[in-house]
């Protein structure tokens, strides 16, 4: 049997661009790419946590250290710039697999620089 699991998130990423006419895609610093775990051309999904969208698209790169977060294509329609975002990534895993298996998490600032970085996330307390 296989369980989807987090495989890595960029946490209230700032977006920095939406490029309506640019080949659709999500461009991420790819210093931010590598420390989450993502790879290039990876399928994400992108939760806008200052409208509620919700949608899908590709990882590509930018420029390393430019803490560039840019939405393009189709995907430009549903964030402003100054959009706070969570991209995730998630994978299959075997049950065995899932069992010592921790996520890349990392929690970023306003301006895209890295707060810190994590496995786990906090029992939610009522």
């Amino acid at each position: 049997m296989q369980i989807t699991l987090l495989k890595g998130k960029l946490h209230m990423a700032c977006v920095t661009q939406a490029e309506l006419w640019y080949d659709g895609s999500c461009a991420i610093d790819a210093d931010l790419v590598r420390m989450a775990g993502l790879r290039e051309f990876e399928k994400i999904e992108i939760y806008n946590v200052d409208n509620g969208e919700r949608f899908s698209t590709y990882v590509i790169l930018a420029e390393p250290g430019s803490k560039t977060i840019s939405m393009n294509g189709a995907a430009a329609r549903k964030v402003q710039v100054g959009d706070r975002i969570i991209i995730a990534a998630y994978a299959s895993f075997t049950e065995q697999e899932a069992d010592n298996y921790k996520p890349k998490l990392v929690y970023l600032n306003q301006d895209n620089s890295v707060e810190r970085t994590s496995n786990t996330i906090p029992v939610q307390v009522a």
